[in-house]
């Protein structure tokens, strides 16, 4: 029996409407990008970016940068979150190709219409900011910019608030690790080696490119300022605390000797414990040498980490420093190097290690090379506030890459495995060593 028309006519109806939901061009919710951890200003300005955002904003030679990142090309309707404390100013916003300009003198923080851009692929958005002309005696003062439109629908990253100081981690970038693959027959390791080099270009002011890392501490070299370079070495107090004058002296770590020129103290905040460096003048585009020893003592559950660093054109090895830890007795563990900016203000320039030769040597004399490794990150890429990390193998080396937005990432927990080197083990003279 057929049905009535009027059954029928409903069916239609509700077979459009179920269509219609299906193939509807939703637009995607806005994102309010603060600008307190997503945004950069040119060196020397007077120009202040802290966590309510951007202040003191007055020469027009200033260039603000904001960055985010769409997983799908599209429109983006942007808009800033603004004030203007005196009189009427006029700014311009450059993204896309494209330069939109607006003029605004509202005294209340207000959000403000700017225009539309296209964004033609996947991946990262600079936003730059100018200031044309003013009355008053700043631009703006500017707290988020504001973004919606079809490029957001399939997901955006950028750092969204301060929650856990996440302004001041988003702004230095993520931090990216190569955990080593030791072979299994090396059981007991008590020396480790690895080679640095830093590409020209890429040795940024901040940066602390980490050769040999471990469960007990770090060595690596730095770039402290225009005219200062590190190379460094610390070890961990088992004793769990960022303030090391609360460490007890019973698991305080114990300086046992260190180089002619090295300096030595504690350090804080980041867990506590033993410190040493050497003012080194370490260049870009040369490789050196790192070399860490264990050596275990299991009936006092201590052991002393010794450091070795040498300029490989040079061929001198360095003492830099020798530490006693307690509550350990054990020997390397946790093998890994990592590349980390530590300076907030370069956190939007890329930078990269070549990491090359590593070999572990156990407590035997047996020299073992190391040519696996897996690639992690920190809670910045994580939580996906930052992408721009990477890293990967090129012929016998490994590399970390970070910071300075770049669009290809690596995915966390990739196994990475390099060339072997194809030759003997460093010839090293273990009893020679300073």
């Amino acid at each position: 029996m057929n049905k009535p028309l009027y059954l029928l006519a409903i069916c239609f109806l509700l077979s459009s409407i179920s269509y219609a939901k299906k193939n509807s061009s939703v637009e995607p919710e806005s994102i309010t990008i603060p600008l307190g951890g997503n945004a950069w200003i040119n060196n020397n300005s007077k120009t202040r970016i802290n966590k309510n955002g951007v202040s003191n904003w007055s020469a027009d030679s200033d260039v603000i940068s904001i960055y985010f990142r769409t997983e799908a090309a599209g429109k983006a309707q942007l808009s800033l979150r603004l004030s203007v404390p005196e009189g009427k100013t006029k700014i311009s916003l450059t993204a896309g190709g494209k330069t939109l300009e607006k003029e605004a003198s509202n005294m209340a923080a207000a959000v403000v219409n700017i225009g539309e851009i296209d964004i033609r692929q996947a991946g990262y958005v600079k936003v730059e900011l100018r200031g044309i002309s003013k009355t008053g005696n700043v631009f703006a003062e500017v707290s988020d910019l504001i973004v919606g439109g079809t490029s957001l629908s399939a997901g955006t990253s950028y750092v969204k608030n301060n929650e856990g100081n996440y302004f001041h981690w988003g702004r230095r970038g993520p931090s990216v690790h190569l955990n080593y693959k030791i072979p299994k027959e090396a059981e007991n390791v008590e020396w480790f080696y690895n080679e640095l080099m830093v590409p020209e270009g890429e040795d940024k002011l901040g940066t602390y490119f980490m050769a040999n890392g471990f469960s007990a501490g770090y060595f690596g070299m730095q770039v402290n300022s225009p005219t200062e370079r590190r190379v460094l070495f610390s070890i961990w107090s088992p004793f769990n605390t960022d303030d090391p004058k609360a460490i007890p002296d019973s698991l305080k770590i114990i300086l046992k000797k260190k180089g002619s020129t090295t300096r030595t103290g504690e350090f804080g905040n980041e867990g506590s414990g033993g410190q040493s460096y050497l003012f080194y003048p370490w260049k870009a585009g040369k490789s050196y040498a790192f070399l860490i020893r264990a050596q275990a003592e299991g009936e006092k559950r201590t052991t002393v980490y010794t450091a070795y660093f040498k300029d490989i054109e040079k061929g001198e090895w360095l003492l830099v420093a020798s530490f006693e830890r307690p509550q350990s007795g054990m020997y390397l563990t946790g093998l890994h190097s990592f590349l980390e900016n530590f300076s907030p203000a370069t956190g939007d320039q890329s930078r990269k290690g070549t990491y090359t030769n590593q070999w572990a040597v156990d407590n035997k004399g047996v020299w073992h090379e190391v040519t696996a490794a897996t690639f992690t990150a920190d809670a910045t890429a994580r939580i996906n506030y930052r992408k721009d990390y990477a890293g990967g193998s090129e012929g016998t080396s490994f590399f970390l890459k970070n910071c300075g937005f770049f669009n290809d990432s690596t995915p966390i927990q990739t196994l990475l495995e390099r060339k072997s080197s194809g030759r003997k083990h460093p010839e090293i003279d273990f009893k020679t060593l300073p």
